[in-house]
């Protein structure tokens, strides 16, 4: 692999962890801008949003960009973002700094693939995105657990500061490493995405990305302030427990793709019984510091396990319906998943301030996971209903 490829890793691994590190930092955040813990739930919604509309929007207004300089303006703007998240005296500019970092988010990662693909020959590009993708996942496995133990030990504007640095690191190694002749792909139009939205079997699978993706997030956002105050550990515990949920998360998305392969409906049947079941059951196990472990092993394995399957279905129900923007429908539903994140952790913020309070969020969650399960089986019976008899799907 070429080593300008190793620059957007690691630009992919600070974006990664920007995103998720905030549940891990929650109530520090809540408790030093004196908010409530729905309120600060919602720097995790505005950072989805912003991933979910700027993403296809920015997109398609910087086509004529060419590549380095499009990503080294994404990076600047993704350094700005985050030293502005960490000078934030208020909580309103902090979510404004949030947004900031999330345009730069939606777009790196629709032009990075592009690009990391045009960096290696034909036959290797599928290992070449894969490559980009994991300083996503790597940010997930280390990324968190170590940004939220910095902003524990050093105050959560720390954390940022780091981020902002690895920011600027990527900077450098784009500039440095990236060619300056990158090919130029046709910019999708916001007609395009328009028309993939007129597909009602593609707005179905978005639903289910959303609403099975999203579920998890309902419990997932508000995670440190459950596991301090409901099942007892210390604040520095979480960043230990966030090890090995990310673990499970980088297993689970392995193993998930693999189930997938041959019948992605099937599959995503099955996860999504298996993750509502796992959601009511942390409902119960929270309290228990042991079952509590064993219970968010398994639930970090099913949240990302259907990312594969949703990502495999939708590619081809577009080949189906959409065959001339498939690259578009595609988009979308990295939009979807983004939405999920937006609605789950804001129905998450809901809860926690009703009198069914933090301990209700697992299971509220669940019913979400539960109306993606419905929208799978429903859209399965359509595949059957629009194939002949004899054929195969």
């Amino acid at each position: 692999m070429p080593i300008a490829l190793f620059a957007l890793t690691i630009a992919a691994y600070a974006i990664g962890t920007t995103e998720f590190v905030i549940v891990g930092l929650l109530p520090t955040v809540a408790s030093d801008l004196h908010i409530s813990l729905p309120l600060a739930g919602l720097i995790v919604s505005v950072y989805a949003l912003g991933v979910t509309f700027g993403a296809p929007v920015l997109t398609a207004l910087t086509g004529r960009i060419e590549r380095k300089p499009l990503l080294l303006g994404l990076m600047a703007l993704f350094i700005v973002g985050n030293a502005a998240a960490a000078l934030s005296p208020s909580y309103e500019l902090l979510l404004v700094a949030r947004v900031l970092s999330a345009f730069a988010h939606g777009v790196f990662f629709s032009v990075g693939s592009t690009i990391a693909a045009d960096l290696v020959p034909e036959d290797r590009r599928a290992s070449a995105i894969a490559m980009m993708f994991m300083g996503l996942t790597v940010a997930i496995v280390t990324g968190v657990p170590l940004g939220t133990y910095i902003g524990q030990t050093f105050g959560w504007r720390a954390t940022f500061w780091a981020v902002t640095a690895l920011g600027a690191i990527a900077f450098i190694g784009i500039a440095a490493l990236l060619p300056n002749t990158l090919s130029k792909a046709a910019a999708a139009r916001l007609l395009d995405q328009v028309r993939v939205l007129g597909s009602g079997r593609l707005l179905i699978v978005f639903a289910m990305t959303a609403l099975g993706y999203g579920g998890t997030f309902v419990a997932f956002t508000f995670l440190a302030p459950i596991l301090q105050e409901i099942t007892g550990f210390s604040e520095g515990s979480v960043s230990l427990i966030l090890v090995l949920y990310g673990i499970a998360i980088a297993i689970g998305n392995v193993i998930g793709g693999k189930i997938a392969n041959r019948d992605p409906v099937k599959a995503l049947i099955g996860l999504f019984v298996a993750q509502a079941a796992v959601l009511v059951l942390f409902t119960f196990t929270a309290p228990s510091p042991a079952l509590t472990l064993v219970t968010l092993a398994a639930l970090g394995f099913l949240s990302f396990a259907n990312v594969p399957g949703l990502q495999l279905y939708v590619v081809q129900l577009a080949k189906q319906y959409r065959p001339g923007a498939v690259d578009v429908a595609s988009a979308l539903n990295i939009a979807a998943f983004n939405l999920g994140i937006a609605v789950g952790a804001w129905l998450g913020g809901l809860v926690v301030s009703s009198p069914l309070g933090l301990a209700s969020t697992p299971f509220v969650g669940a019913i979400l996971v539960v109306a993606a399960l419905m929208l799978t089986l429903w859209s399965g019976v359509l595949d059957r209903r629009a194939v002949p008899v004899g054929q195969p799907a």
